[in-house]
């Protein structure tokens, strides 16, 4: 590589670190929230494939939103009591919250007790219910899984 490509990757590499610095290093939330709009948006427009530069950049934003999210004691605990949950009643709730609904706005499951029922973990979702949620929502029924 000659010294004049050498002197402009540099310079690239300087501006990219001063630019990309709070989204590196994310200390806040507002940084952290502007990281993971951030990441979604490279997602989308990245190449599936190794060589896309995209996806470098994309690691490294990721690994700053996990070393953040493990400093941050709500989120930490948020993720230990996600990760407690059983697959199903967290694909549950997270689609009830993504989409603002309540213990009354699933008759895939039944009555409003029933879902009651299913959220406190007293009854689970059965092969009919997850298919059912599965059309309503557009998804794969295997992230009940």
């Amino acid at each position: 590589m000659n010294t004049t490509r050498l002197h402009e990757v540099r310079e690239a590499c300087t501006h990219f670190a001063y630019i990309a610095a709070p989204y590196c290093h994310i200390s806040d939330s507002v940084h952290y929230e502007q990281a993971l709009e951030l990441v979604e948006s490279l997602l989308e427009e990245a190449a599936d494939s190794a060589d896309d530069p995209l996806n470098a950049v994309i690691e490294m934003l990721t690994h700053a939103i996990g070393v953040y999210e493990s400093r941050n004691s709500e989120l930490a605990a948020f993720e230990k009591r996600a990760m407690e949950q059983p697959a199903d009643l967290a694909m549950l709730r997270l689609l009830m919250d993504q989409h603002g609904l309540g213990t009354a706005d699933l008759p895939e499951i039944g009555s409003k007790s029933m879902v009651s029922r299913v959220l406190s973990g007293k009854r689970g979702l059965s092969k009919k219910h997850i298919q059912a949620l599965s059309r309503r929502f557009g998804i794969d029924p295997g992230l009940f899984f």
